[in-house]
């Protein structure tokens, strides 16, 4: 197994945090977000974006189409249709502010729907529920930048809360951005483990047995000796003197 001084935890440790530190940041206009159309789901579904950002929609598997509901994108935006694809990729560039909600024509009954915000939430996507499937609430796509359709962060577009179930094992999958609470408790866990000195924790009687068993095995202890340490971890007493 790999060993690591204390200088390259830390360097990990760093990266780390230089990344939980990004995550809440909008895709800048010079950026292209990529949406992922997958087995009934858009990842991320929900995308925080800056004014003058033009999204990639990417097939991942199957055939979708990213849809703009003509009532729930801002008075002066555009409402997008890249038609059902099954290969390649679909772009649109969102010029003004606003949240635009949007489906799979193909699967939009079985809740295949995502949420796009430029700048701040506004428009009719903010004044009623989205009508197909859920989708995160736009003040945690501000907050978070990007919401993965396996998050497990707070907020939903829904009247009655919650996040949404789907074909992809529901809100269980691996986050694209979102879960900083995750990051922050694994930099701690990191923190905690370079200022103590990256000491290993102490062996369990399980682990300290099969060692045992493999000194007898090699012939590094005869009989009476693997006899005598195997009765003492049974006991629950400590085999220092392995």
């Amino acid at each position: 197994m790999t060993t690591y001084n204390r200088r390259q935890f830390l360097g990990v440790l760093g990266a780390g945090a230089v990344a939980g530190a990004g995550i809440s940041q909008p895709a800048s206009a010079q950026e292209t977000p990529v949406v992922k159309m997958g087995n009934n789901y858009f990842d991320p579904i929900g995308l925080h974006v800056e004014p003058g950002t033009t999204v990639r929609f990417e097939i991942a598997a199957g055939a979708h189409s990213a849809t703009a509901y003509p009532d729930r994108v801002p008075a002066d935006g555009t409402a997008f249709d890249s038609g059902t694809i099954s290969q390649g990729s679909f772009e649109h560039t969102f010029e003004s502010p606003g949240t635009y909600d949007y489906y799979c024509i193909p699967h939009k009954t079985v809740g295949m729907v995502g949420r796009i915000v430029v700048d701040s939430p506004g428009g009719p996507a903010e004044e009623s529920s989205i009508p197909d499937g859920e989708v995160p609430d736009s003040e945690t796509i501000v907050q978070n930048g990007a919401v993965a359709i396996g998050s497990d962060v707070d907020g939903s577009g829904s009247t009655d809360g919650g996040m949404m179930g789907g074909s992809r094992g529901g809100w269980g999958g691996v986050p694209f951005v979102g879960g900083a609470l995750g990051m922050l408790g694994l930099v701690g866990g990191l923190l905690y483990w370079a200022l103590s000195g990256g000491d290993a924790p102490p062996e369990s009687d399980d682990s300290a047995m099969e060692t045992l068993q493999r000194r007898y095995a090699r012939g590094e202890i005869d009989e009476g000796e693997f006899q005598r340490r195997r009765e003492r971890l049974e006991t629950g007493g400590d085999d220092t003197s392995q």
